[in-house]
Parts: C-alpha cells; sequence; structure tokens
C-alpha cells in the first residue's frame, strides 16, 4: 500500500473518531477531509468491508466499526482509561459536569474517556479525539507539569497548528494559561471551541512524577464561583492522590512507556 493511501486511511479514521457520537454523512467526509467524493467513497467503503468503518443503512452516516475497538483494547493507554474510570465516575457523578480523561500522546493530548454528570454542558468533547497539548483545560494541565525546556518545545512546536484552527489564540493567552498552571498546579480557562464554558484540569503523574495524562472538568462559566472551585480542586486533588497511589494505576502505567510521551 502506498504511503499517501495510509496517511488518507489515518485522516478518515480520525475525523470519525472526532466526530463518532453523531457519525459523519459522505459529504461531511469530503468536506473536512478535503478529499475528492469519489475518493473518500472508495476508501470508506474499503473500510467498511475490513469491519473498521461502519454505515447505518438508514441514516447512511459512518462510525467507527468494531474491529477498530477490537484492536483499541491492545493499546497501553485505554488500560489507563480502565483503572481510571472509576475515579471519572465519581468526579461526574459528585459535580454533575462533564469529565474528560486525557492521556499526553507527543504533542498532542488525547481524550480516551468521557462521563457525563447529571448537568453537563452543551459542548461534548468525543472520546477519542485529538488536539494539541496547548489547547484544552487536561493539555495545559499536563504541558504546565513539564520541565520548561520540554514545554516550550512543545508549545513552539504546536504554534502553527494553533494559528490555523484556533486563530483567536494568541501565544499570550497561552504563555498565560500556562504560567497559572504552573503556579497554581491546575488550569482554569475558558473552552476555546464555546463561549460562556470553562474547564478545569489537574494532571495525573506516573511513578516517575512524568505528567502522563489529566483529569478536567467543564461547566457554564457562571459556575465557577470562587468557593465551587475551591470544592472541584479538593475532589480532584483527593482523587488523583487516591488514584496514583493505586496498585492498579502502578501496574498500567509502565506500559504506557516512553512511547506515548515520545515527540511526534
Amino acid at each position: 500500500m502506498q504511503v499517501h493511501v495510509v496517511v488518507r486511511v489515518a485522516a478518515l479514521l480520525r475525523l470519525l473518531a472526532a466526530n463518532n457520537r453523531t457519525g459523519l454523512r459522505l459529504v461531511d467526509v469530503v468536506r473536512m477531509s478535503e478529499l475528492e467524493r469519489s475518493t473518500v467513497h472508495r476508501l470508506l467503503q474499503s473500510l467498511v468491508a475490513e469491519g473498521l468503518v461502519y454505515q447505518d443503512q438508514e441514516s447512511k452516516r459512518y462510525f467507527l466499526g468494531m474491529a477498530i475497538y477490537e484492536m483499541g483494547v491492545a493499546v497501553p493507554a485505554l488500560h489507563l482509561r480502565d483503572v481510571c474510570q472509576p475515579y471519572v465516575m465519581k468526579i461526574a457523578r459528585e459535580t454533575g459536569d462533564t469529565v474528560f480523561l486525557t492521556v499526553r500522546s507527543g504533542f498532542n493530548g488525547i481524550c480516551v474517556d468521557r462521563k457525563e454528570g447529571g448537568m453537563p454542558v452543551a459542548y461534548v468533547q468525543e472520546a477519542g479525539r485529538s488536539r494539541p497539548l496547548t489547547v484544552g483545560a487536561g493539555g495545559l494541565a499536563i504541558l504546565s507539569a513539564l520541565d520548561e525546556s520540554e514545554m516550550a518545545r512543545i508549545c513552539a512546536e504546536n504554534l502553527p497548528r494553533i494559528r490555523e484552527s484556533y486563530p483567536n489564540y494568541s501565544k499570550a493567552e497561552i504563555d498565560s494559561r500556562l504560567t497559572a498552571g504552573r503556579s497554581l498546579g491546575y488550569v482554569l480557562a475558558d473552552v476555546l471551541e464555546k463561549p460562556g464554558v470553562k474547564a478545569l484540569g489537574m494532571c495525573i503523574r506516573d511513578g516517575k512524577k512524568r505528567p502522563i495524562a489529566a483529569i478536567s472538568l467543564s461547566a457554564l462559566a457562571s459556575k465557577w464561583t470562587g468557593r465551587r472551585v475551591e470544592i472541584v480542586l479538593d475532589l480532584l486533588r483527593e482523587s488523583i492522590s487516591s488514584l496514583e497511589a493505586s496498585v492498579d494505576f502502578i501496574k498500567a502505567t509502565p506500559k504506557m512507556g516512553p512511547a506515548s510521551l515520545r515527540m511526534h
């Protein structure tokens, strides 16, 4: 298989992963991928035949197929997701907010789990979505906990992508969020994709004290009063401290290894 075909297939799978809750029509995939309609249709049908993509026969929308989930069971980040899941569920239940688990992958943060509380906000980040570490409270919480040289390198690498995808999100604002995160030990910031919503994130460290993941919560900005911030922070600190000390977490994190932290 030629390299450009692999790149195109990977791009289509990422698009479906980022929109898997609602699925995508063929016209949506064509628009978002900027590929020719005939090319997209041919690739999607091949992926459907292999079970990597599923097409609903009524809506004609495309979703990730079961074969993707079967392969995903072996992914180290999903072992970590399983260990973190009870803690993420508890935080969602006690706060009523939407809670996310973000895992670092090189320059990016990948949302590997999302749980909704009783009062979730309209904005929903799909599990499986990858964003630069400089975007989102979870990614910023991980990034702000790295050493300064590594943090600066990741920011520089991600800046062109930020300028393209988030033109109103300035380097000065990124730096301000990271400075606050390093000082406070958490990040509280506006959600770029949803005005009027804020998110609070705190990093999770492995046995070597490397920041490898983060738990974050999204809620309406009006809910983030001083008292509520303290309540949520206490819950996050207690949950993450208990998580990091658990035997299952200690067993799961070596599987993450340096590969999940590599620069790519």
